[in-house]
């Protein structure tokens, strides 16, 4: 009885990250505007780090649509972006802007600002595969302000 009460603890635990997460994006996404949709779906997996205390992994694909972008945000987490399909632009402050095609990589460390991740054709969508490592309990994702940009 107490294994089934210890997987069912789990499962509640890991089924409470993941909305947590999903609510996160999508409370990131609503704040875009009608023409700066993204499309992040809930995470495919959440872990904990085993030797890494209080650090999590989440793997989860984003999607745009046809020049599709996201506005200026952070992560407070080193993120690793895969691209599946189409073609994305990203650009961190400071960073030059680099497209991205199908099979390249991209790299954000916890103190980038993201000031540019935008689907770089105007007809095709494009889809990423993103991997986080962050700290348990942090959002996923975060606003920016106008001084965070300067």
């Amino acid at each position: 009885m107490n294994t089934l009460l210890n997987m069912s603890s789990r499962r509640l635990r890991a089924a409470a990250i993941a909305v947590a997460v999903s609510l996160s994006m999508l409370t990131a996404a609503e704040t875009a505007s009608a023409d700066e949709s993204p499309k992040a779906r809930p995470p495919l997996m959440t872990r904990d780090l085993a030797g890494i205390p209080g650090k999590e992994a989440i793997v989860l694909t984003v999607e745009y649509g046809p020049g599709e972008s996201s506005r200026p945000h952070r992560h407070d987490s080193n993120v690793f972006v895969y691209v599946l399909e189409g073609t994305i632009t990203m650009q961190v402050k400071g960073g030059p802007a680099v497209t991205l095609h199908p099979g390249e990589t991209y790299y954000e460390s916890p103190s980038d600002i993201h000031t540019v991740s935008a689907n770089a054709s105007k007809t095709a969508p494009a889809k990423f595969l993103v991997f986080i490592v962050k700290d348990k309990g942090t959002p996923v994702t975060r606003a920016v302000t106008a001084e965070d940009l300067r």
